[in-house]
């Protein structure tokens, strides 16, 4: 079966039709780090499909559907989640709650409409909501909510599959209102044997939680265990 490539600087990237499939990973090319498809749709089987083998949709208003699998990923094993003090003590107060899948619409809008520092405008489209908020109806997009005087503050949304959960976004409009959902669904997780936390991309406020760097061979073996686990 024949495909179409579409050429950049950084070497060729496959252009997906309704049944392309998704390439190898070890096609997707260094330069921008880990794009290894261009188009298809954001339907939940291709999703799914996608998830499962280590790559996801990252693209601006206006952009193709850009698909990535990035060398090295970041990631979080639940067991290695940091607390610092400060954090602790803040878990410990009582002015606030967190729920799990009780908006998760509000928890993508909200992450799609909160301004981050050194960031102009968003990547979670109309496309990205949609596509998402139908992975939740299905049961495999999640949402961890913290609540405050019954006004939703921060959370966070993304994918599971299995023992496997790819984080997606967060927000806050509170001060560590989104390390208070992190916290808890990390905590959740394990509660469900979940072997590893997708990343995706090096941040600083990740590391400090005790997220790490895992080449993309070891992520993909790793992943190919875990998704296999029943739901």
């Amino acid at each position: 079966m024949s495909h179409r490539y579409y050429r950049l600087p950084g070497g060729l990237v496959r252009v997906l039709d309704a049944n392309t499939p998704f390439p190898a990973l070890n096609e997707a090319l260094q330069e921008p780090n880990g794009l290894i498809a261009v188009g298809g749709n954001l339907s939940s089987a291709r999703l799914l499909e996608a998830y499962q083998l280590g790559i996801f949709p990252w693209f601006s208003e206006g952009d193709p559907i850009l698909w990535w699998s990035p060398d090295p990923r970041m990631v979080l094993f639940p067991e290695e989640l940091k607390i610092s003090r400060s954090l602790g003590k803040r878990l410990r107060k009582p002015d606030y709650e967190v729920r799990f899948n009780t908006a998760f619409d509000q928890v993508i809008k909200a992450c799609a409409n909160t301004g981050r520092e050194g960031q102009d405008g968003t990547w979670i489209t109309e496309e990205i909501m949609h596509g998402y908020i139908q992975l939740h109806e299905l049961g495999y997009a999640h949402s961890a909510e913290t609540w405050m005087d019954g006004i939703l503050v921060g959370g966070l949304y993304g994918v599971r599959i299995g023992h496997m959960f790819y984080g997606e976004s967060m927000f806050h409009h509170v001060t560590d209102a989104s390390k208070l959902a992190f916290v808890h669904m990390v905590r959740h997780l394990q509660t469900f044997g979940c072997g590893m936390i997708d990343c995706q991309m090096k941040t600083s406020h990740l590391a400090s939680l005790g997220a790490r760097e895992i080449s993309r061979a070891e992520f993909s073996q790793r992943l190919y265990e875990l998704v296999h686990y029943p739901s």
